[in-house]
């Protein structure tokens, strides 16, 4: 498991509903942000590698998944500041690993 729920059961105080909300938004907005994440990589469109890396930071930052926040921040400073598509490249499989394996583990987990 490389998600926590730590930072959401401390924003819940107990509210399983909430909890549950925050989880079924994560799955119905992840996939989706990271197919155009993977499709501004390959584009080498900087602005939208950008702006993809930047949606996507506080929805990994919020399940505990500290070294999937960090690739995102990674491509996202790259991506803002021109950086390199090699760079890029090399960073965007592991964070696409990362959440794909979460959002597999979080269906298993809650049941969706």
């Amino acid at each position: 498991m490389i998600y926590t729920l730590d930072k959401i059961k401390e924003m819940a105080d107990g509210d399983e509903d909430f909890i549950l909300s925050i989880i079924t938004v994560f799955l119905e907005e992840i996939p989706q942000d990271l197919e155009g994440l993977e499709e501004a990589v390959n584009n080498r469109d900087h602005e939208k590698t950008y702006q993809l890396a930047h949606k996507i930071k506080p929805n990994v930052d919020i399940l505990g998944m500290e070294q999937t926040r960090v690739l995102a921040l990674d491509i996202e400073t790259l991506g803002k500041n021109q950086g390199s598509f090699d760079e890029i490249n090399a960073k965007f499989p592991v964070l696409k690993k990362d959440v794909l394996q979460v959002i597999s583990e979080l269906k298993s987990d809650f049941g969706i």
